[in-house]
């Protein structure tokens, strides 16, 4: 379980699953999100919930997708700020997998 901070006094927050980011990259929904200015702002988090919308009715069978939105997403608290800080846990949490798995391929390797 993450906590992810929604407002920048720190006074809200939003609770992230291992299942909730699992979702986020399943559906690659923060690909192509974030523009090339690198700019996160209102537009940016309309964005998000605007494709997610699409992906659950195009999706007869996305619980998880359902999940996360009430969740996370359509989060009372969740504004600008919590989306940035959704994508900045997003991020580290894919590189810290990513150093894992290509270090558990490196032992496999060696013990070859």
């Amino acid at each position: 379980m993450y906590k992810i901070q929604a407002n920048a006094s720190g006074t809200r927050s939003i609770e992230v699953t291992e299942e909730h980011l699992l979702t986020i990259e399943k559906y690659s929904l923060f690909k192509g999100l974030v523009p090339s200015n690198g700019i996160v702002d209102e537009t940016t988090l309309e964005s998000l919930k605007h494709n997610v919308k699409s992906f659950i009715l195009n999706n007869d069978e996305c619980a998880d997708l359902a999940d996360l939105c009430t969740n996370v997403i359509y989060h009372d608290n969740m504004k600008v700020f919590g989306l940035k800080e959704l994508i900045m846990l997003y991020v580290g949490w894919r590189d810290a997998r990513e150093e894992e798995l290509a270090e558990t391929e490196q032992m496999g390797i060696e013990e070859k």
